[in-house]
Order: structure tokens, then C-alpha cells, then sequence
């Protein structure tokens, strides 16, 4: 038998700096409740069994649990599993796995891979102790991080622009929404705790070395269903911002990239023929959220300029979309920008169009 003594990852920061791959061993429900970037769902027992296992411990104690886990987990079943963890293990040699803990299901899960040839190292304090360091040092880096928000209206490119510069973390990115009503994709948001996890490991990151402002977003509290953390929401309140200026032309033209011609795309892809059924409804709901802040007359005109697009689409004619698209900016997104900006002073560093503000934050990060 093989001695996994010193097979024992205590350095939770270089783990997530180095982006290591990481066999999460928990439970399927576990891990659908929030778990790592880079780690993929191995489970030592499924969801039924584990429920077993609980149960025998509640009555009869750890032993008896564990001599069931045991004959649960045995014969072939145990032999693919193990084998699983083996071919992760071969395509991952610089991985590590993970229970809630890191207690008795990495410990065996460890000492079974051993047995095979295989010395494979487990995180020590498991899940529970990464989601602690990663939640204490987020709260960390946001209260020693200088924060500048990107602001600018609806539809000027700011995600675009985050993501060409360094420096910066693309919260809606992480929540997969954009932020507004027609911000939803097709694939569904992460939970809250994998929300929370994957912006403080992509934030350790852009902290590397020495402390340098970090560029978001402005963004309200939630994006979609998840939020932000509050001390993230008090700091962005108060953070400096940088204005994204862009035409209303190229507004209407970057919307209607990403709500028509994306959009129908990604819904074709995944709904196959009922794509742009799908994709008609997704532009219907999304309308409709608004209804009460469009007021019934403006609702009403928008909705008959979105159907009246839908038949030129059919038809093969996509372009009428940009009408709606129009009035939808300069009635109800433009508005909304110019009231919240009012609302509040704002120390504003710079404003400029998309090259200008890369030309300004490259200079700042590179200081």
C-alpha cells in the first residue's frame, strides 16, 4: 500500500493562481449547489447513496456507515469510479481532489487510487475550507482593491471593451446575463455560491502581484438571479467611473448583434426547428418584464413593431428589428441612464469613445 501521507494540498491560493484541475468527489447535489471553475463532478456516491450512508451514521455511527459505503460502493461499480478518477488523474497530473471536508471520501477515494498505482493528492479541509478562503479573501481584495467602474449606456459595448483590457473582471461574465431584461442567455445562471466562488478566484488572479485597480461594470446589485456581495455593492457606490461614450447608431447596431443575430443563432444551435419560435418568445417575455416602466401605450407600441418584425424575419428580412430597437433605446434605455446618473455625484476620471478609454486604462494599469 502506498504512503499518501504528504499527498496533501494546504496552499489554497497558488491552487487557484495555477488554475489546477480538481476532482470534486461530493455528492451530484452537492456540487449542483456550487462548486469550482475547474472542477469536474466525480463522485464517490451517488445521491441515493449517500443518502443511505447518512442515514446507517444517524442511527448505528460511523463504523456501521462506513462498512455500508463500503458494500455499496464495490465490485464494478467501484471499479469504474476508480477508474474514472484514474483517467482524470492521467489527463490532469497536476490535479487534486476534494470532498466536503477532506475527510473519509477523499481519504479513501486517495488511498483507492494509491492502491491502483496512483498517488494523487486531496485538499486539505476539502470544499468547506476553499469556499472559507475564497470568501475571506474576497472580502479582502474588495476592501484593499481600488475599484473604477466602466459606465455608458445601453447597448455602447462596454462587456466588449472589458474584455480586450487587462485589469478587469466581467461580472456579467461570470453570472452568464447581461444585466438587463432582455440580459438572459440560454444556458441558466450559476447558483449564488458558484457565482461567489468563480469572482473570487478570477479576481485572486488579477491580483497576482502588487494591488492594482481592478476596472467592472457598473452594475446594480443582482445580475439576473444572482447577487453581488454587499460589501462589493457599498464600494461600487462609491468608486470613480469611466464613461463609455458611442454613437446611437453603433448602439442599435451592437443590440441588435447580440439580441437578434446571436440570439437566434444560439437558439437555432440549441433548439434545433424551434429556434426561432424560442427565440421569438425569449424577445416577447423580455418585453413584456418591462411593461410597467414602458407605461401601457409605449408597451403596446413596442410590442406591435416586435411582431411586425418577427413577419419580415420569417419572410427572411431581419432588419425591421432595429426599429423596435430604436424606440426601445431612446424611450426607455436612454432615460432610465440619464435618471440613475443624475441620482447621485459620481467622480468621473475620463469619458471618451471605445479607443480613447482603452488608450486611458492602459496607460493607468501600466503606471
Amino acid at each position: 500500500m502506498s504512503d499518501i501521507s504528504h499527498q496533501l494540498i494546504t496552499d489554497y491560493r497558488q491552487l487557484f493562481i495555477e488554475d489546477r484541475p480538481l476532482v470534486d468527489l461530493r455528492a451530484p447535489a452537492e456540487f449542483a449547489r456550487g462548486s469550482f471553475s475547474q472542477a469536474v463532478s466525480l463522485p464517490l456516491m451517488s445521491d441515493e447513496e449517500r443518502a443511505k450512508v447518512g442515514t446507517c451514521y444517524k442511527h448505528y455511527g460511523q463504523q456501521a456507515a462506513i462498512n455500508l459505503g463500503h458494500k455499496l460502493v464495490s465490485g464494478q461499480l467501484k471499479a469504474d469510479r476508480i477508474a474514472a478518477w484514474a483517467e482524470f488523474a492521467r489527463t490532469h497530473p497536476k490535479g487534486a481532489l476534494f470532498c466536503w471536508r477532506g475527510g473519509l471520501r477523499s481519504q479513501i477515494t486517495q488511498q483507492w487510487l494509491a492502491d491502483a498505482g496512483i498517488d494523487y493528492p486531496r485538499i486539505a479541509g476539502g470544499y468547506k475550507a476553499l469556499r472559507r478562503f475564497l470568501i475571506d479573501e474576497l472580502e479582502r481584495l474588495i476592501a484593499t482593491t481600488p475599484l473604477v467602474l466602466l459606465a455608458g449606456r445601453t447597448g455602447c459595448g462596454k462587456t466588449e471593451l472589458l474584455q480586450r483590457l487587462p485589469g478587469t473582471v466581467d461580472l456579467e461574465g461570470l453570472a452568464n446575463h447581461r444585466g438587463s431584461s432582455f440580459g438572459g442567455q440560454i444556458q441558466p445562471q450559476p447558483t449564488q455560491i458558484a457565482f461567489e466562488n468563480a469572482l473570487a478566484e478570477l479576481w485572486i488572479k488579477q491580483n497576482r502581484g502588487e494591488p492594482e485597480g481592478i476596472m467592472l461594470e457598473d452594475e446594480s446589485g443582482h445580475i439576473g438571479s444572482v447577487m453581488l456581495p454587499q460589501s462589493l455593492r457599498e464600494k461600487m457606490a462609491a468608486a470613480p467611473v469611466v464613461i463609455l461614450e458611442t454613437p446611437f447608431e453603433q448602439r442599435v447596431e451592437n443590440i441588435f448583434n447580440e439580441y437578434i443575430v446571436q440570439r437566434l443563432a444560439d437558439s437555432v444551435s440549441h433548439y434545433a426547428e424551434q429556434g426561432f419560435e424560442q427565440f421569438s418568445e425569449y424577445l416577447r417575455q423580455s418585453l413584456y418584464r418591462i411593461r410597467r416602466r414602458l407605461g401601457m401605450e409605449g408597451y403596446q407600441a413596442l410590442a406591435k413593431l416586435l411582431e411586425k418584425a418577427f413577419i419580415r424575419h420569417r419572410q427572411g428580412d431581419a432588419q425591421a428589428h432595429r426599429e423596435w430597437i430604436s424606440k426601445l433605446l431612446s424611450d426607455y434605455y436612454d432615460p432610465m441612464y440619464d435618471y440613475q446618473l443624475g441620482k447621485k455625484a459620481r467622480h468621473c476620471l475620463f469619458s471618451g469613445q471605445a479607443s480613447e478609454v482603452e488608450a486611458f486604462w492602459l496607460r493607468q494599469h501600466n503606471e
